[in-house]
């Protein structure tokens, strides 16, 4: 609901309000614009006049259909660049806006919560595509039965601790091969292709907090060498430093062995397979009504 007294100010006709916006990437970097001609600030976050953003009416709607806008703004050193925005910092990014009363900050009120979707590139300009919160209930849901784990390695169902040094090795490059081969030396000793299907986060320079998948891990002597499934969207040279984060390939016997972790196994590795419809009880063999776990 409208705060009382900016509604009272609006209820005047003579009105001195504006548009901020305020733009937090996943990395916790908060950007913050406005449409007024000096700068703003409240909730700790400074909205600077000179970013050239502006967006359109956001439409707003009953039921569970999403609310959307765009943002439209100028590629800046200083703010959004196209670095960044290549290097997806901005994908996902939670957005937020208020109309504020600029000569009282704190009459203001939020006009639109949600996250970046799209962005568009064009002339030295940039157009993001805003999702409302409603697009969360877009997204299918429900449980899949499969064989393997549906969870993700560390997350609330898995519960592993990626920051155990024994799924975690923090280190720095070593020498870099094109730009999806890397050399590393370890301080601690792992198994050959521990970190097969893992993660490298990059936490310096200027790839600092992009992550890609692990493609292989190998063994060269006392060197590991790391190859990614695709090159991370900024260089990476040597010295930076990496995490590389062990890989699980969602089977209970990886579950078990690697991680001791089969008690939170999101997986049915006793679940029939599809020939098993099709298949009618008989003495001899395995098929012969009883339990398939034995």
């Amino acid at each position: 609901m409208t705060d009382a007294t900016l509604n009272a100010h609006l209820q005047t006709g003579a009105t001195h309000v504006c548009s901020c916006w305020a733009v937090t990437r996943r990395d916790g970097v908060t950007f913050g614009f406005t449409d007024h001609d000096t700068a703003l600030a409240f909730d700790n976050i400074a909205f600077t006049p000179d970013s050239g953003l502006s967006a359109k009416a956001i439409t707003s709607t009953t039921g569970l259909s999403v609310n959307n806008t765009e943002a439209l703004g100028v590629l800046s050193a200083d703010a959004i660049t196209d670095a960044d925005i290549e290097a997806g910092r901005f994908d996902g990014a939670e957005v937020k806006t208020w109309l504020v009363r600029w000569d009282d900050v704190a009459d203001r009120e939020v006009k639109f919560t949600g996250s970046i979707g799209e962005i568009v590139r064009e002339a030295g300009t940039y157009r993001a595509e805003l999702r409302g919160q409603t697009e969360m209930l877009n997204q299918p849901q429900g449980r899949a039965y499969l064989k393997t784990c549906s969870a993700v390695l560390g997350d609330a169902s898995c519960k592993v601790g990626t920051s155990d040094p024994a799924f975690r090795a923090e280190t720095l490059i070593d020498d870099v091969t094109g730009d999806q081969v890397f050399r590393f030396v370890l301080a601690a000793s792992y198994t050959d292709r521990w970190f097969e299907g893992g993660i490298m986060k990059v936490r310096s320079g200027t790839a600092n907090g992009l992550e890609a998948a692990i493609k292989s891990d190998e063994t060269d002597g006392d060197d590991r060498v790391i190859t990614l499934w695709r090159p991370l969207p900024a260089s990476i040279v040597q010295g930076d430093a990496v995490w590389l984060i062990a890989g699980c390939d969602k089977r209970s016997e990886t579950c078990r062995v690697k991680f001791d972790n089969l008690v939170n196994f999101q997986g049915f590795p006793d679940i029939p397979g599809d020939d098993w419809l099709m298949s009618v009880p008989r003495f001899d063999g395995d098929s012969d009504g009883g339990s398939m776990s034995r």
